[in-house]
């Protein structure tokens, strides 16, 4: 009983991937990548580079395999500071591959919570999208739906 416990709670942490080697990342994410660095490249040719943190591998659906997650906000440009994350506070987008289906939302940090049997992505956005400004504390909760393959959520908005 206790190695399954320990099983389950080593599998729902999330654990940085070395962002320096790719090789491993699915092509759905790669693709991703592809984009950014030649998004760079076009930009006063500039050097593309991934920073620690931009692959996190953790449980998003809750069957306790590592899923994928390729985070803009450890991407870097040596001619554009603000080319992958907006400027005025909405954050970075990141892209979150549940078996062959990538979801991309903008935000300013993430987690992963356990509630009850359901993993929830947990994002948090530009207050703006609760009716308040940049500082507004404003988060949303997603779950992954198995059966339909979607991430299920009731936006943020003002009451």
């Amino acid at each position: 009983m206790k190695t399954a416990a320990l099983v389950t709670a080593l599998a729902t942490l999330p654990l940085a991937a070395n962002a320096l080697d790719l090789t491993g990342l699915p092509a759905a994410l790669a693709e991703k990548v592809t984009a950014a660095r030649q998004a760079c490249a076009d930009n006063g040719n500039g050097e593309f580079a991934l920073e620690w943190g931009a692959v996190t591998r953790t449980d998003l659906d809750g069957d306790l395999y590592p899923d994928w997650v390729l985070d803009e906000s450890a991407y870097a440009c040596s001619t554009a500071v603000s080319l992958f994350c907006s400027a005025s506070g909405g954050g970075c987008m990141s892209h979150f591959l549940v078996g062959d289906v990538v979801a991309s939302f903008q935000n300013q940090g993430w987690t992963v919570l356990t509630f009850g049997r359901n993993r929830v992505l947990l994002t948090r956005v530009h207050g703006s999208r609760c009716g308040g400004n940049s500082p507004t504390p404003c988060f949303v909760a997603r779950a992954w739906d198995r059966e339909a393959r979607v991430w299920r959520s009731v936006e943020a908005g003002t009451k």
